[in-house]
């Protein structure tokens, strides 16, 4: 038996590494000078990092709310306007994964056992 050619299998079979679920790749990449930003992660915020806003603002993700918000948790860190020249369509997944920091372990687990 040729246990070199296994290691290399089981090497060429590994699963790849689980996408963190809070990063979201754009489908428009935002642009600035001579950076481009592809990808966004949010972190969940803590309850300081909403001033300025409402948390009905925020579960009804009122744009305005998001723009304050988004540039506080965001790496690349986002400025607002960057959050207010971004597609509609990434500004949406941005918003998803942000109201999912507003949800309850317990309302996140029975989502996600219905999903499953």
């Amino acid at each position: 038996m040729n246990t070199q050619n296994t290691a290399s299998q089981d090497h060429d079979t590994a699963a790849p590494a689980a996408k963190d679920p809070n990063t979201h790749t754009l489908d428009f990449p935002i642009v600035r000078g001579k950076q481009t930003i592809t990808e966004i992660t949010l972190r969940r915020p803590n309850s300081g990092e909403l001033r300025g806003t409402s948390l009905s603002s925020l579960v009804d993700l009122d744009i305005a709310a998001l723009q304050k918000v988004l540039p506080r948790i965001s790496t690349p860190t986002l400025t607002e306007m960057d959050v207010a020249q971004i597609d509609p369509a990434d500004l949406v997944q941005l918003g998803g994964i942000f109201a999912g920091f507003l949800m309850p372990k317990a309302m996140k687990s029975k989502l996600e056992s219905l999903n499953a």
